[in-house]
């Protein structure tokens, strides 16, 4: 209903901007005609030549006579070369201007409202649209069902990687810890739970996810997500060597074709292991020197002009997660100083450097 209110709004508006002027009195300049013009401009020479003294009053007139003449010929009688709008033309005027705007815009809402709809979507919408239509609504009806049943551990499983598709990571993490409360335990599932606990800490491996990992390689010694961020706690931790250890034997465990050995590849250069130790391949997607040129380009950034307590926490744990914990231990002790005089911003850097068990940036 809204819609069409706006479109008659619209539709009236544009109509009385073209009716308005219609509306008003206005004489229109007819084309001024050479010969008259010259005509005139003779009989106003005529009163100049005769004002000084260089015609005879006498002579002016019968020249003023003769041009007098001439000019009416010219004109034929049209009197001053104005035409004015006479009141019944404008009556006819009006009158044809006001129906065929209102015609105009009948015409084009009833065909809209025949063959158009603003409540219908657009032919070319993408057929994603659909697609999310649908998977709204089956999360809706999962939530539904679960907010009846909580102890439902498979339909908390089910609906946390729809979660994590969606972005939403608090939901998919208490949906993961629901799925393992309410059922056996089992490797996959602490090292999903353990996979989305790193995925909400943009990449670091946490002591609450190295927990899971650690659970998940109990119940299942070659779990390979397991493995894989153990090997990457390892490294955030300092111990490159263990990390390369873990690196090599995953990579040397897991079928060629596996779809976590570019992965695995890319950390191994990032340690420093030689092309052939790491494989081929191991360059694919963002290599390890893009990710530490922006690491050095935001601890520039603080250096120079300071930054807020997330930005410095967010420094220490990328230094963290390169495996550069002397790195990280600095940044920690330069944002204290730079965060002096901010007790919430002190805070912050306590909290970080806990998280990333960093012992030596204690204050």
């Amino acid at each position: 209903m809204v819609i069409w209110i706006i479109l008659l709004a619209m539709t009236a508006a544009a109509v009385m901007a073209v009716l308005w002027p219609l509306s008003r009195h206005r004489a229109v300049s007819a084309q001024v005609d050479p010969d008259t013009q010259f005509y005139r401009e003779q009989i106003a020479e005529i009163e100049r030549d005769r004002a000084r003294g260089v015609l005879m009053p006498s002579e002016a007139e019968a020249a003023k006579a003769e041009a007098g003449r001439r000019l009416l010929r010219a004109t034929g009688g049209r009197g001053n070369g104005f035409a004015a709008v006479g009141e019944p033309a404008l009556r006819r005027r009006r009158a044809a201007s006001t129906l065929a705007l209102s015609i105009i815009p009948i015409l084009a809402l009833a065909t809209y409202e025949i063959y158009g709809s603003p409540q219908l979507p657009s032919p070319s919408a993408p057929a994603q649209r659909a697609d999310n239509v649908d998977l709204m609504t089956a999360v809706a009806q999962i939530e539904t069902h679960l907010a009846k049943n909580p102890q439902d551990g498979r339909g908390w499983e089910v609906i946390a990687p729809v979660y994590v598709r969606m972005g939403r990571m608090d939901d998919a993490l208490k949906a993961y810890e629901a799925a393992i409360r309410y059922q056996a335990p089992d490797a996959d599932r602490f090292a999903n739970y353990g996979e989305v606990l790193v995925m909400a800490k943009d990449g670091l491996v946490s002591a609450e996810a190295q927990g899971a990992f650690e659970q998940a390689v109990k119940l299942d010694a070659g779990s390979p997500k397991a493995r894989f961020y153990l090997a990457r706690a390892a490294a955030q931790d300092g111990q490159v060597e263990k990390a390369k250890a873990a690196y090599t034997e995953l990579l040397s465990a897991s079928p060629a074709d596996a779809p976590w050995v570019d992965a695995v590849k890319q950390e191994l250069v990032a340690l420093g292991a030689p092309p052939a130790e790491a494989g081929q391949g191991a360059t694919s997607g963002i290599g390890p020197e893009a990710i530490a040129g922006m690491v050095a380009g935001l601890a520039s950034r603080l250096e120079a002009q300071g930054g807020t307590p997330d930005e410095w926490a967010r420094l220490m744990r990328s230094y963290a997660v390169l495996g550069q914990r002397d790195k990280a231990v600095a940044a920690a002790h330069r944002a204290r100083e730079a965060l002096a005089q901010d007790a919430a911003g002190l805070k912050t850097i306590d909290t970080m450097a806990e998280e990333l068990k960093l012992t030596d940036a204690r204050p």
